[in-house]
């Protein structure tokens, strides 16, 4: 059964404080706590095998017209189809998101994202320095229209920082999500492909093969819910988990508005990036342990 928990802040004058003057006249106290839904604890379906991954390639050869995911064996190296236990844990509904993200960044007097121009060349990505200005934030307020999108531009030290301080403002211990985690959430026990099942559907998730190469608001794409009821768990961003992946790397999931196909949307896919990352491409989602 699929539960869904937001608890409100009482004080109005303090939840009026925490949402940020940038966004205040639209924010309840709700707004800044995010929902979760419960993920039981036992075993699930993890990994891909090889008829999977054959799909992801052809996926990516249809909607790129060329093969360069195959010939970089971007698949190859996903755990093995099998059973993995978690114990019980709540994971947020949706990414984080700008307008919660605000609450903590008005609260705590923590940089806003962004990224300078020297900092983006040195990332060596495709995307040019002036695509990150859609996203970045001004005198400490999220880009206006855009207070209900994923909040990105973050690094893992900013999502455990922000992880750190709604754990103590709401007396919950909260922090990212291992792999494991992050995939149960998103794909459920039986090892679908996608959260919503094993055939691709572009309608039901935010990727460049039909949306609009852009973050849209959490949780538009309610016929993309994994079985837990987990939301924008394929396309939309990228999203950090607690899972290491060499030195000064970690494990991101999910996919992106930027990608198509779409093979790395799939919740078995994985990609190590630097912890330091602050990507337009780049966002995350929370958990707390039950009981806590």
């Amino acid at each position: 059964m699929k539960t869904t928990e937001a608890k409100a802040l009482r004080t109005p004058r303090l939840a009026f404080l925490l949402c940020g003057l940038a966004i205040a006249a639209s924010c309840t106290a709700e707004d800044w706590i995010p929902a979760v839904v419960q993920i039981p604890a036992g075993p699930f379906l993890a990994g891909s095998d090889g008829a999977e991954r054959e799909l992801a390639y052809r996926l990516d050869e249809q909607g790129y017209g060329h093969a360069a995911t195959r010939e970089q064996r971007w698949y190859d190296t996903e755990r093995a189809r099998g059973p993995a236990e978690t114990g019980a844990y709540a994971i947020t509904v949706t990414p984080i998101t700008n307008r919660q993200y605000a609450a903590f960044v008005a609260a705590a007097g923590y940089p806003a994202p962004d990224v300078d121009r020297a900092t983006w060349r040195s990332y060596g990505l495709i995307h040019p320095y002036e695509r990150t200005r859609r996203f970045a934030w001004t005198n400490g307020r999220p880009p206006a229209g855009r207070e209900d999108h994923p909040v990105v531009l973050v690094s893992v030290a900013d999502a455990q920082a922000y992880a750190a301080w709604l754990s103590q403002r709401t007396g919950r211990a909260w922090r990212l999500p291992t792999e494991l985690e992050w995939e149960k959430a998103a794909r459920g026990g039986d090892g679908r492909i996608f959260p919503w099942g094993n055939e691709f559907d572009p309608g039901r998730l935010n990727s460049h093969d039909a949306g609009p190469f852009d973050t849209v608001p959490v949780g538009r794409y309610a016929a993309g819910a994994s079985p837990f009821g987990v939301l924008d768990a394929a396309g939309q961003v990228y999203e950090w988990t607690a899972t290491a992946a060499g030195p000064g790397r970690a494990i991101v999931k999910g996919g992106s508005w930027d990608d198509k196909g779409c093979g790395v949307c799939r919740s078995a896919a994985r990609h190590a990036r630097p912890v330091t990352l602050k990507h337009i491409l780049v966002g995350f989602r929370l958990v707390r342990d039950a009981g806590r």
